[in-house]
């Protein structure tokens, strides 16, 4: 294992640090001195799992695994009670993901590859769009960032800043343009110049607002013009910390737009990562990015297989 990856799985572990340290403690607690699995088991880690934000859905999902688990087999102490809860969490999030989304340096299907980024205000979008832009140019990757969120004061002057931490062009027309002209510009500026990647930062808008998806739907109208397949990635921007609040909020917004994968951020400011669980079970959406930290490195690849074991606290050093 090279340097790098050490890095990123040293920060994905301290990002996910509270909910691992949360969660084991508590299952530490009703798995001392336990050899069996009754009732009362159950029930305290039914509460465990719905304060981790996994679902109710999910948590019943994993509650009757380990009971249908529980009938072929015995526990001779409360480490191996515990040891086989983790394994029936992972397998869980195995099977309920799907494939992981490509490494930032694989080649792309198609260039200029359009990938719009969505969610509402305050999850974290603008920066997000830059430490994604971040990681396509670290991989050798031509990249645009187009700054079509005209609705927010200082929107553009935000993305501006972190357009420059990343190092990458953006093109805007500051507020009060039409988002629409912004992509478009965008869009043939990356066709002319051959660029690998459009990143389009979209305005932070109120899932219950029709309107404003309508104008969503202008803007990809407008893609086309110039890349008749653009977009080629919708994603959406979820808060990891507003919990159950953000698997409504997409669930709203695939009511509009075919969003293609999420953006989960800021895993390191929650006890409830468990939403991941919730979220990969319940909306059928893959998780293909997660943030567990501010700085522009800090937004990951989703691996499910070390984000569990990030989670759970097994993984190797």
């Amino acid at each position: 294992m090279g340097f790098f990856d050490k890095f990123k799985i040293s920060r994905l572990k301290e990002g996910l640090s509270k909910t691992r340290e949360t969660f084991r403690e508590k299952l530490s607690v009703i798995t001392q001195g336990k050899t069996e699995i009754d009732e009362e088991f159950l029930e305290e880690l039914e509460t465990i799992l719905v304060a981790a934000d996994v679902g109710v859905e999910t948590t019943l999902a994993i509650v009757e695994a380990i009971t249908e688990r529980a009938k072929k087999e015995t526990y001779r102490s409360g480490e191996e009670l515990n040891r086989m809860l983790m394994e029936e969490i992972q397998q869980l999030l195995l099977d309920t993901d799907t494939a992981h989304p490509l490494d930032f340096d694989a080649p792309l299907p198609e260039t200029p590859y359009v990938i719009l980024v969505v969610g509402v205000n305050g999850a974290g979008k603008t920066t997000s769009v830059a430490k994604l832009a971040h990681n396509y140019d670290k991989a050798g990757k031509k990249v645009i960032i187009a700054a079509a969120d005209t609705f927010r004061a200082a929107a553009y002057e935000q993305l501006k800043i972190w357009a420059d931490r990343a190092g990458v062009p953006l093109i805007g027309q500051g507020q009060g343009a039409d988002p629409a002209s912004v992509v478009y510009d965008a869009v043939s500026s990356a066709v002319s110049r051959n660029v690998d990647v459009v990143l389009v930062d979209t305005a932070g808008r109120l899932h219950n607002k029709a309107h404003l998806m309508e104008e969503l739907a202008k803007i990809m109208r407008v893609a086309k013009k110039k890349v008749p397949t653009a977009p080629h990635e919708v994603l959406l921007v979820l808060d990891g910390t507003t919990g159950q609040n953000a698997v409504q909020q997409a669930r709203e917004f695939t009511k509009f737009v075919n969003v293609t994968g999420l953006i989960l951020t800021k895993l390191d400011g929650t006890s409830k990562g468990g939403i991941v669980l919730s979220i990969s079970r319940e909306l059928k959406l893959p998780v293909k990015y997660i943030g567990v930290g501010e700085k522009i490195d800090d937004l990951q690849l989703f691996d499910r297989e070390k984000f569990v074991e990030a989670l759970v606290g097994r993984q190797q050093e």
